[in-house]
């Protein structure tokens, strides 16, 4: 039986660009030789390019994501591996794309991506599965920033973050009602809406679930212990945390966590890796946001619940592959 033909498809189209070529390096080393053809596929605002062993770049055709190589050949991905973080790849654009040339590729369909890439939309949804997340003040650009009823309707402090936004960029933690404005500037240069959500006082958690081998499991539970006042983008790249799995919770609560992160996953119609983050008040679970493409680089969450979990990164990863090909089948 001849190998497939893999592409890991990595970069992307904001700052995550570089966490998403880590990410990519890990799973081209770790996808098996013995079933796979393993080839690196570069997508930037600028260029989408095949590498070569020898790190030669030749242009991907967009109209049927080929590559036209040397010898005139051409060649054509079975899968593409999906992993990158941010836009195009974690918000629909890509995998629409790749739906309408008839591509397969590994995880979530546009719409679960095009969904939890927005996290005001995602927690609506979620809400209707009895899924609690904090309260919320919505915001689009250009609208008034009325401090006084923001404040009389979510406390202090409060979070500001980015709408659709990846990797905790343009979030800020405001403790006093002169730092609000400053904040919603900072928000909305990442983003046309914002969101500002009531301080939830507990334990931040990361919760890594996936479908494998036809069933929805939890890899593992992270208690995130920021160093900074939350876990910001420092925290989550630059080691500005402490990430302990699993979290010190007990066996009560993990249960409870377990079931409401399967029943988010589930509820949303999700396929492949997804984190999610949490912060637990009193033993209550309440959502932030999903990532459907999370970092896989080796200091990772996801990579290093796996390990814990004793599933490797080659079965982990070449169980994405298996699904991708199970679906073009069908």
């Amino acid at each position: 039986m001849s190998k497939k033909h893999v592409a890991v498809v990595m970069g992307g189209y904001s700052d995550e660009y570089v966490v998403s070529l880590k990410s990519g390096q890990l799973i081209y080393d770790s996808l098996d030789r013995d079933l796979y053809n393993v080839y690196k596929v570069v997508i930037l605002k600028e260029e989408w390019y095949f590498l070569d062993e020898n790190d030669k770049k030749y242009a991907i055709n967009k109209g049927d994501f080929s590559v036209e190589l040397e010898n005139g050949e051409k060649l054509n991905f079975d899968v593409c591996f999906n992993i990158i973080h941010g836009t195009p790849g974690e918000n629909g654009i890509l995998q629409a794309y790749w739906d309408a040339i008839g591509q397969a590729y590994t995880g979530c369909d546009f719409y679960q991506s095009a969904l939890t890439f927005n996290k005001k939309d995602t927690l609506a949804v979620l809400s209707k599965y009895g899924i609690p997340s904090a309260k919320s003040i919505y915001l689009r650009k250009g609208e008034e920033v009325n401090e006084e009823k923001i404040i009389s309707e979510l406390g202090l402090p409060v979070f500001v973050k980015p709408n659709q936004s990846g990797s905790s960029l343009g979030i800020s933690k405001v403790k006093d009602k002169s730092e609000l404005k400053a904040a919603t500037e900072v928000a909305f240069k990442e983003d046309d809406e914002i969101l500002i959500e009531s301080f939830l006082n507990g334990m931040e958690v990361s919760i890594g679930v996936i479908d494998y081998q036809g069933e929805t499991i939890v890899l593992g539970i992270t208690e995130i212990v920021p160093k900074n006042e939350f876990f910001d983008y420092q925290a989550k790249y630059e080691g500005a945390s402490e990430e302990i799995t699993p979290a010190r919770i007990d066996d009560e609560t993990r249960i409870r966590v377990e079931e409401i992160a399967k029943r988010a996953y589930n509820s949303l119609g999700m396929s492949g890796f997804s984190r999610s983050e949490y912060i637990l008040m009193d033993g209550i679970p309440y959502m932030l946001e999903m990532n459907t493409n999370p970092g896989f680089s080796p200091a990772s969450i996801l990579p290093q619940q796996a390990k814990i979990y004793g599933i490797s990164i080659k079965d982990l990863c070449g169980n994405e592959v298996e699904k991708a090909l199970a679906k073009k089948r069908n």
